[in-house]
């Protein structure tokens, strides 16, 4: 796109949104400074570098689309192409089986902080923050319990792995001078009914609050709840209703998954309720259909509803945002693409929306005036400020990227055999 069309409609935008008393200027800037953390299982769908095995354990990655990341360099490879073609500001969230072992076996309950030393150095030479996350499935002691595990050793196994991977996200934020955001997802259920639902949860909480009473300073943690997992549909032991009680009474982040509730819930309801009982949310970006299917994130209702109540709730601050899809079936390094820019497009849209006005209507009972104003929005420019957006970080404007991904495709994946 040329650039004088990209200016000449900026600056039309500028004076539409202006008319409405919003400063393009001021969303850009800040949609430039809010981080989104980069997810490294897209590159090569769930798999790591610890067994080279598909995932499993209420997890699925579906489609076989060649080239994905086989080892490290070659992860690290794929996202500096992403942040390459983008502008703003990202970090990079790990999960524990994507450590530096050397070619060496090392098990869940043996991890060090030395296993992410290049990570950390690799992240800081590339002015990105490192995220973690404790790795509890796909593993030959995951079964259908970890933490909520009746069998003693088999929990003592998960707790101790937890424990550690908190220690590690200690170390990341220590070296990077920044908290880094550990999340804690289990898959613990049952395929089928179940009576002993307080029991399993009553070891899960002891499990919790054993690995939570380590303080910290350099990182915080995060609970993710779930709905169901894949072959544990009956019963969730980390549900909605546990995760938000538990982390309301310890103070702790709730991480609220989109793909993680019933397909006809807006997950966006949750938001203003529990900013209320805890102190932080870790937003998982991901796109459902029909169930927790990690679909990659569009510029849909659910993104778009999602960060208008963030910022409806001047929560921004309070909020952290990483991606969480992982699609086999397409080109991985346009998945990113799409699902980065789906999730900057919903965050613009959020800083855009002209909220005094609206907010004004609201408190003079003018419900029409209310409505209509909502739905006139909706087709504001935003394409155009977008553009701008990419145009001044020197990175591809619309659809420019698809041309950069396949590029890549010829040069680099497709060459992986």
């Amino acid at each position: 796109m040329k650039s004088e069309m990209i200016e000449k409609n900026y600056a039309l935008a500028k004076e539409r949104y202006a008319s409405l008393g919003i400063d393009t200027d001021a969303a850009l800037k800040t949609l430039e400074k809010t981080p989104i953390s980069l997810h490294c299982w897209q590159a090569d769908d769930v798999v790591g570098f610890e067994r080279g095995e598909a995932a499993s354990g209420g997890i699925m990655t579906t489609g076989n689309f060649p080239g994905k990341a086989r080892n490290i360099d070659e992860l690290r490879q794929d996202v500096e192409k992403v942040t390459s073609l983008l502008g703003g500001t990202y970090r990079l969230n790990l999960h524990e089986t994507y450590g530096d072992f050397g070619g060496k076996f090392v098990d869940r309950d043996e991890v060090e902080p030395e296993h992410f030393k290049s990570w950390m150095e690799w992240a800081k030479e590339r002015n990105m923050k490192l995220d973690f996350n404790s790795t509890s499935f796909s593993h030959p002691k995951s079964g259908n319990l970890s933490l909520a595990n009746p069998d003693k050793g088999i929990r003592d196994f998960w707790i101790e792995h937890t424990k550690r991977c908190r220690r590690v996200a200690d170390a990341m934020g220590r070296y990077q001078d920044d908290p880094c955001i550990m999340n804690i997802w289990v898959h613990d259920g049952s395929k089928d009914y179940t009576v002993n639902k307080y029991w399993y949860r009553k070891i899960f909480k002891e499990s919790l609050d054993e690995i939570l009473s380590e303080k910290l300073p350099n990182m915080k943690t995060c609970l993710e709840a779930k709905l169901f997992g894949i072959g544990l549909e009956a019963y969730t032991v980390g549900s909605h209703d546990f995760v938000a009680g538990y982390c309301s009474k310890n103070d702790l982040i709730y991480t609220l998954d989109m793909g993680h509730y019933e397909p006809t819930e807006d997950v966006s309801d949750a938001v203003s309720s529990l900013l209320l009982f805890v102190p932080e949310l870790m937003l998982h970006v991901s796109r459902p259909m029909h169930w927790d299917s990690d679909h990659v994130t569009l510029f849909d209702d659910d993104s778009r509803n999602l960060f208008a109540e963030l910022v409806r709730a001047d929560a921004l601050d309070r909020a952290h945002i990483g991606l969480d899809f992982f699609d086999a079936s397409i080109d991985r390094i346009g998945a990113y693409m799409i699902g980065v820019r789906a999730t900057q497009k919903s965050l613009l849209q959020a800083f855009l929306e002209p909220t005094a006005k609206l907010r004004e209507y609201e408190a003079e009972g003018k419900n029409f005036q209310r409505l209509a104003l909502m739905e006139e929005a909706k087709t504001l420019p935003i394409g155009a400020v977008y553009d701008y957006f990419n145009y001044t970080h020197n990175v591809p404007v619309g659809e420019e990227y698809i041309a950069d991904v396949e590029k890549y495709q010829q040069e680099v994946t497709f060459k992986r055999k």
